[in-house]
């Protein structure tokens, strides 16, 4: 089994390549089967949703964002703090983006709330290098998502079990990948302090995980 740092280092060196005409319609599809997940658990009506900007060769996610509010749904982007804490500011398409003090990341100015923010959210879209069909993901290897979903399991409980054993975070969630880094089940090596996710948000279409 190839190490996270390795899948991560191969995946990156794919998105380098890809063109601009295949990221266009990426964030296109990412857009259309990320708000039809977020509808889908709001049964139509307007909710609350965590997501990021995804920049240069990450799975463009600035389509999502708009196609959320364009929907009705609130959406909160992160804001990177000191401790590899997360907190969050409400986005919308008037927002001013600011360089980060402690990531190389543009975040939202506006005001910040904490993790007990999530109490009012109705799904996460998180970001990932890679997952595969067990549930486990690999970030950006910042720190951290790993640190946010602890304090999301502190907040509001431990999620579902898995399928292998391990835990589900407590609110649903959508790794947002491409198409070719859905991986099979048992690709990505699994920490204690990791937790899974439910699915995997491509330009294709969502794939439900915790198949394997």
């Amino acid at each position: 089994m190839a190490s996270k740092e390795k899948i991560r280092e191969s995946h990156r060196a794919r998105r380098t390549v890809l063109r601009p005409d295949l990221l266009e319609s990426a964030g296109a599809g990412i857009a259309r089967h990320g708000l039809a997940w977020a509808s889908g658990l709001t049964g139509g009506s307007p909710g609350t949703f965590a997501a990021y900007l995804g920049v240069g060769s990450e799975p463009p996610t600035a389509p999502l964002l708009a196609a959320l509010h364009e929907a009705g749904h609130q959406v909160l982007l992160p804001v990177c703090e000191p401790g590899l804490a997360l907190s969050w500011v409400y986005w919308t398409p008037a927002s001013e983006f600011i360089r980060s003090r402690y990531a190389p990341i543009q975040e939202p100015a506006g005001e910040r709330h904490g993790t007990a923010i999530m109490q009012h959210t109705d799904g996460i879209f998180l970001p990932a290098t890679a997952v595969d069909f067990s549930g486990n993901r690999i970030g950006q290897g910042g720190g951290y998502y790993d640190k946010f979903l602890a304090a999301l399991t502190a907040l509001l409980g431990s999620g579902a079990p898995a399928a292998d054993g391990g835990l589900l975070p407590p609110l649903p969630t959508a790794a947002v990948v491409y198409d070719g880094e859905v991986l099979p089940a048992g690709s990505i090596p699994a920490e204690p302090f990791d937790r899974k996710v439910a699915a995997a948000l491509t330009p294709a279409g969502l794939l439900t995980l915790q198949e394997g």
